[in-house]
């Protein structure tokens, strides 16, 4: 998983903090300047969506926000699945760091009872489920989204450890020793401590069996084409090839999620995938924003783990109504992930159905860059104000719940929302 030798994964959050502080402090003595050359120029791009090793990343919250930082970033956002658990440390380097930072969690939710039931959403592995997130976290509020995720948290690992006998016997067909759910999944996460296991650390754990059994190269890649029977793009062959890939598991965990998913994949229960309503009205009570996940319809991943697949577009309309009516407030999509037209199209709906819009590029991987130079573009760089807006939106609702951007007794609930995300970019960019 996470690169341990580095003290920014430092085992705890502490440790993590003071290998930070003391990095901070190593640059400020030298004049500003980092190790190798200057800082880099800030830019004005922003991130709302870096997952960490709460979830599945290379990077903990600390070694998170250090890399947008170093990117140039102005702000980051913290986006684990089913947990809350990295969002103090993050927070923490962000003061550290002088970085602004934002608070989010994305779970599953069934689309039971809607419009969209039955169909395939934004969810490659589930029809019927649906991502969602919730934005824009105040502090006082992540006890309760704690409790919230608990049994989501619970239903997974069940669902999980299923997962694990599965692939083992699909493995053991090709001489591959069994992972151990415990030693190889549970024990190289962040579960312990409040975090999630997903499908990555399981297929992570996968890799790293198959590797110690052909090693690096050409037996790897030819154990995958005739052992496994995997089609290989030219461009994950590269990588397979490279003896000296220090990403090497990663890639394999890219390959193997998009090719041996079905054949491990068990569905969640409705332990795990609450109502999508009950979850909508959950974000609205803590004062988190609740946000649908914009997906389109996949020609190429950009994480190198989706395979060319139809999800909304033939149907936006009728979601875009359906989330309006659910209660959603806003939604997030990707500008690297989809076409400009495709966000064109999804740009204007929000517009009609007075939807916010937040961007952020899906980070969990070593191979991706914080930096989306996307966001400078004109189509693209309102997305800039509605980050400020957010971060103005955390704090302020942390101080007092009838702040936050979409109360009904927030003293500015009477403007249009372009005017409310205008007035509340200006007090994020304050530092408010």
């Amino acid at each position: 998983m996470p690169e341990n030798t580095n003290p920014l994964n430092a085992p705890t959050p502490e440790g993590r903090l003071a290998a930070l502080r003391e990095l901070v402090a190593g640059r400020e003595a030298a004049g500003g300047r980092a190790l190798g050359g200057e800082q880099p120029p800030r830019t004005r791009e922003v991130n709302c969506h870096v997952h960490t090793i709460y979830s599945f990343s290379p990077y903990s919250p600390a070694f998170a926000a250090e890399r947008a930082h170093a990117a140039g970033l102005l702000a980051v956002g913290i986006m684990d699945h089913d947990s809350v658990a990295g969002a103090g440390e993050m927070r923490e380097a962000g003061r550290v760091l002088g970085i602004a930072t934002t608070t989010g969690v994305e779970f599953r939710v069934s689309a039971t009872g809607t419009a969209l039931e039955g169909r395939q959403v934004n969810n490659p592995d589930s029809p019927n489920i649906l991502y969602m997130m919730i934005h824009g976290l105040p502090a006082r509020s992540l006890p309760a989204v704690k409790r919230f995720l608990a049994p989501v948290q619970a239903s997974r690992e069940r669902r999980n450890r299923k997962m694990v006998e599965r692939l083992n016997a699909l493995l053991a067909q090709r001489g591959i020793e069994p992972i151990d759910f415990m030693s190889d999944v549970y024990g190289q996460s962040q579960a312990a401590e409040g975090g999630t296991i997903t499908e990555r650390h399981i297929l992570f754990a996968a890799a790293r069996k198959i590797v110690d059994r052909t090693g690096r190269g050409e037996p790897l890649v030819r154990f995958l084409r005739v052992g496994l029977g995997l089609a290989l793009s030219s461009r994950i062959e590269g990588y397979l090839r490279d003896e000296g890939n220090s990403f090497l598991l990663y890639d394999l965990l890219g390959l193997l999620k998009s090719s041996l998913i079905e054949e491990m994949y068990i569905q969640p229960d409705d332990a795990e995938c609450g109502p999508v309503a009950d979850a909508v009205r959950f974000a609205e009570s803590i004062g988190g924003i609740p946000c649908y996940g914009y997906l389109g319809d996949v020609t190429d991943s950009p994480t190198g783990d989706k395979k060319a697949e139809s999800f909304e577009d033939s149907f936006l309309d009728e979601l875009f109504v359906e989330v309006k009516r659910l209660g959603f407030r806003a939604i997030a999509y990707m500008p690297p992930r989809n076409t400009l037209a495709q966000l064109v199209r999804v740009q204007s709906l929000c517009a009609a159905h007075g939807l916010m819009e937040i961007s952020g590029v899906d980070i969990n991987g070593p191979r991706q860059s914080f930096n989306c130079p996307e966001l400078l573009h004109p189509e693209f760089s309102h997305l800039l104000g509605a980050t400020w807006a957010l971060i103005a939106h955390e704090n302020l609702a942390d101080a007092d719940e009838r702040r936050g951007l979409f109360s009904p007794d927030d003293p500015l609930a009477d403007r249009p929302l372009a005017e409310r995300l205008a007035a509340y970019a200006e007090i994020g960019r304050a530092g408010g």
